[in-house]
């Protein structure tokens, strides 16, 4: 038996390494494009460009911890195309590499404006080429008001440097969060400096341009062996493909119900998910999806899909404070800046689908671990 996983960012990694949680005792090779270790990404636009952390620091585990689990690594290699006939991918150099069953993890790429010089974050050579050019700059322009853009601006104003931040929308995050937490944000980024130009797409003139526009999905490779693919490799509810040997886990792919997801834990536990069924285990995929970004001195965790509230509710005030997002009545997702205790709430309500009112939520004299622990 064999598994071959295509990419080696985290949910590359966390798939080969849970093979062998899972009891997998066949040969698993590790396919991916860069020529380092597997590495984890979110410090690259946090403690790195801060000067915080090595670039070093981000490698997810030593060469040592491959051979020690019979993890076969092919790193700086590209696979040119998929034979499922005979069940092999093909690399570049022209060398195969057979598989009984495939992982795609194949990730996503910036996406990059057409008409203006940008520098962009995605990978370690991104962020070594960013933080050499955010060190030596004086003013920074910030393509995009999302994540990425935010964090970039943010470190730039904590290194002393001007950065103002575009964005067409006219919120930060917009496609995310409610306007509360819109605002809290934006209130954040101008006491701290940065200047904010909101529903425009004038780029004021700047030392050095980033953009952070979102990203593209990497499914060209599994177009071409005839998978579908629409925003996203097409998954079912085991994470497998329409060809039933091939999975497809993390950024790369688009789950039947939750759409296509961009954030470490969904990578890790889609990893897991697909690690179970190739082993044997018939695993439905239903984590609660989570993710987080730290601006200055604030950090909001966000757990669940907040697309489609009808109704928002607030559970303290600024600058601590959650937001509890409902749609018929039920709750479906909670934001929370600098609360974590409410943050691991809200992981452990969403999970148990137990049922919170908007009183409740609203409430902060309400323990909400009442509901879980009944």
């Amino acid at each position: 038996m064999s598994v071959v996983i295509v990419g080696a960012g985290q949910g590359g990694f966390q798939a080969a390494w849970s093979l062998r949680m899972e009891g997998y005792d066949g040969s698993i090779t590790l396919i991916g494009d860069e020529p380092y270790l597997p590495y984890q990404r979110p410090p690259l636009s946090k403690g790195f460009l801060l000067g915080k952390q090595e670039l070093e620091s981000v490698t997810l585990r030593p060469e040592k911890f491959y051979s020690d689990q019979r993890i076969e690594l092919r790193m700086g290699e590209c696979v040119a195309s998929i034979d499922r006939a005979a069940r092999k991918v093909v690399l570049a150099s022209g060398s195969s590499v057979p598989y009984d069953s495939l992982i795609l993890a194949t990730g996503a790429r910036v996406r990059r404006l057409a008409d203006r010089e940008a520098l962009y974050l995605r990978g370690r050579d991104d962020a070594a080429q960013l933080k050499d050019r955010l060190d030596r700059a004086e003013s920074v322009a910030v393509i995009g008001g999302g994540f990425i853009g935010l964090e970039v601006a943010a470190a730039a104003r904590m290194l002393g440097k001007e950065a103002a931040v575009v964005e067409i929308q006219p919120r930060l995050m917009q496609r995310v969060v409610a306007p509360v937490v819109s605002d809290f944000f934006r209130e954040l980024h101008e006491t701290h400096g940065v200047r904010l130009m909101l529903g425009s797409g004038d780029v004021p003139r700047a030392d050095l341009t980033v953009a952070g526009v979102g990203v593209i999905p990497n499914v060209e490779l599994a177009l071409e062996a005839g998978l579908t693919a629409d925003n996203g490799i097409v998954v079912d509810e085991h994470l497998r493909t329409a060809d039933q040997n091939i999975f497809a886990i993390g950024d790369c792919s688009k789950h039947a119900q939750r759409g296509r997801l961009e954030s470490v834990q969904n990578a890790v536990d889609q990893a897991k998910c697909a690690a179970a069924n190739i082993a044997g285990k018939t695993q439905v995929y239903a984590a609660v999806p989570w993710f987080w970004t730290d601006q200055f001195d604030a950090k909001l965790q966000m757990a669940g899909l907040s697309g489609g509230a009808d109704r928002v509710v607030l559970r303290g005030s600024p600058p601590k404070f959650s937001v509890f997002y409902f749609r018929g009545g039920k709750l479906i997702a909670i934001d929370s800046i600098s609360r974590p205790a409410d943050h691991m709430m809200a992981r452990k309500l969403l999970a148990a689908g137990v049922e919170v009112s908007a009183e409740q939520a609203a409430d902060e004299n309400f323990a909400l671990a009442s509901l879980v622990n009944r």
